[in-house]
């Protein structure tokens, strides 16, 4: 996915003009014969009339001041305006990514915990989301997307300014590029879409610290992670100038220095697989580490409360990724159907692969695990979703099955960390089997649509399969890195000011009624 915010405007003023159509009788007369004696063969006198109005059309253009008049004539003409089937589709792209929040992780991750902290972890996903949707309109969206440096942007966009400005002829809008030239979204959408990005992200680190978790502690690290980690590293991985920006060659040195370090770097993440799922799964382990094990951890059952809910919020998931993978496209194209088939393939394939390696593995298969292949596979072909062909969908998913499986059981216990909803093991592995295998098959040669080389003349190609999955390692280490050493600040700098833990007589009876003052359930 990428955020190009290029710095201009257009002003939107009512309908678009139309161009006049005449209807097939207006010059019927044209096309009858008139009746002339004798007849003339007008092709004798084809080559020159085109000489003569050559030489006419030359005497024009070289008159005083007509250069300038055919200049401003051009200039008048009206700037772009968004295909009204892009903008329906951006809409409902952004509408399924909220959904993929509210209810859908949060009745996944609700169905996993016992039926004491039901509640509690409703009302993380739903508040930690409201938090972080304001903190991007206020602040976040600027830094994300508009020039700065290399690693992060500038003020320019606080609380949305110039975004839209109100005037006597309905307002003007400020349009983001997409990756056609020629092609702009309102900037009012784009920032409303990325939002819900934003927001998701910050809630799927909930998982690992459920149960155990202030909630005061919750919403002081989401605010640090967010400005700290997020932003970064969408910045550095979406941000760039936009293909209307590259119009000579001369030019493309100058703009790339504008752009985000990794996206200069070359790096490919369609829609979040650095800046989303290896960035909060790393998160929620550190969290882990830092909060302990909950009480009773290894000793007592600890067994999801309502497989159903979990279920139902595995599929709302499914559901809403074909807005967070294919709305990644930003337009209603080609390229977003490619997105939208990879998703549903995907997906399907890592709940088999799942599914059946635990059957082989356990002697049974789960509806835990198909659920849990299904978050596998869209986790995993999340960076991937424009970027591969069918063959890469079907590789990257039957990996992401197999991969996750391993982390949440073998890996898990390897690193003894209570990651109580195994976001890691899910989310960063996921994600960072899809960020590598999309080095791979990006590939032309596999399948994969390459990517574009030279946005000046829009054309694509491939750097190597060895060269494109070190650039890609190299955002994974980046994205490692950087959420390593946020998260360890952010939670520290939570526990000094509220405490991060609830106290071990809350926990045993559930954050729902200690944290909360009600319950999930009245039975």
């Amino acid at each position: 996915m990428s955020a190009p915010i290029p710095d201009r405007e257009a002003t939107i003023r009512g309908r678009p003009c139309q161009k006049m159509r005449s209807s097939p009788s207006e010059f019927s007369n044209l096309r009858e014969p008139h009746a002339m004696t004798p007849s003339i063969d007008s092709r004798r006198f084809l080559p020159m009339l085109v000489a003569l109005g050559g030489g006419a059309l030359t005497l024009l253009l070289t008159q005083p001041g007509h250069a300038q008049q055919v200049a401003a004539a051009a200039a008048a003409l009206p700037a772009p305006v968004p295909n009204k089937g892009d903008v329906a589709w951006m809409m409902t792209s952004t509408a399924l990514v909220l959904l993929m929040s509210v209810p859908a992780l949060a009745l996944f991750y609700g169905g996993l915990v016992r039926t004491k902290n039901m509640l509690s972890v409703l009302m993380q996903v739903f508040v930690v989301f409201s938090l972080i949707t304001v903190l991007w309109c206020i602040y976040g969206y600027s830094l994300a997307f508009t020039e700065g440096n290399a690693f992060i942007g500038g003020f320019s966009r606080l609380f949305l300014d110039g975004t839209f400005t109100p005037d006597a002829n309905g307002g003007t809008f400020a349009m983001a590029a997409t990756f056609s030239k020629h092609t702009p979204l309102y900037e009012l959408l784009f920032a409303a879409f990325q939002a819900t990005f934003a927001a998701i992200t910050v809630c799927l680190i909930l998982g690992s610290i459920v149960e155990r978790v202030k909630f005061s502690a919750v919403l002081i690290f989401a605010v640090i992670w967010f400005t700290f980690s997020y932003l970064p590293l969408a910045h550095m991985v979406w941000f760039w100038a936009g293909p209307d920006a590259y119009t000579d060659a001369s030019k493309i040195d100058a703009l790339n220095a504008t752009a985000g370090y990794i996206w200069q770097m070359g790096a490919l993440d369609f829609a979040g697989g650095t800046v989303v799922h290896i960035n909060a799964g790393v998160a929620g382990l550190v969290g882990a580490f830092l909060l302990g094990k909950r009480v009773g951890y290894g000793r007592e059952a600890m067994r999801p409360h309502s497989l159903t809910m979990t279920m139902i919020g595995a599929s709302l998931l499914w559901f809403g990724w074909f807005g967070f993978n294919a709305g990644s496209a930003l337009e209603a194209n080609g390229s977003a159907a490619l997105a939208f088939i990879n998703t549903y393939l995907a997906t399907a394939c890592a709940v088999l692969s799942w599914t059946f390696v635990e059957w082989l593995h356990k002697g049974k298969p789960s509806m835990l695990g198909a659920a849990s292949g299904a978050v596998a596979g869209l986790v995993a072909i999340t960076p991937a979703a424009g970027n591969v062909g069918i063959p890469g969908a079907f590789a990257i998913g039957l990996a992401a099955g197999v991969i996750c499986l391993w982390g949440v059981t073998g890996l898990k216990r390897l690193i003894k960390a209570d990651d109580a909803l195994d976001v890691f093991g899910v989310h960063a592995l996921g994600g960072i089997s899809g960020a590598l295998l999309t080095g791979i098959f990006n590939a032309p040669s596999l399948g994969g649509p390459g990517s574009v080389q030279n946005w000046v003349t829009m054309t694509s190609g491939y750097p190597g399969m060895l060269a494109q999955v070190w650039i890609q390692a190299k955002a994974v280490g980046i994205t490692v890195a950087i959420t390593v050493v946020v998260a360890l600040a952010a939670f520290k700098i939570a526990d000094l000011l509220v405490g991060l833990r609830v106290s071990e007589e809350d926990e045993r009876e559930g954050l729902d009624i200690t944290s909360h003052g009600e319950s999930a359930y009245d039975l």
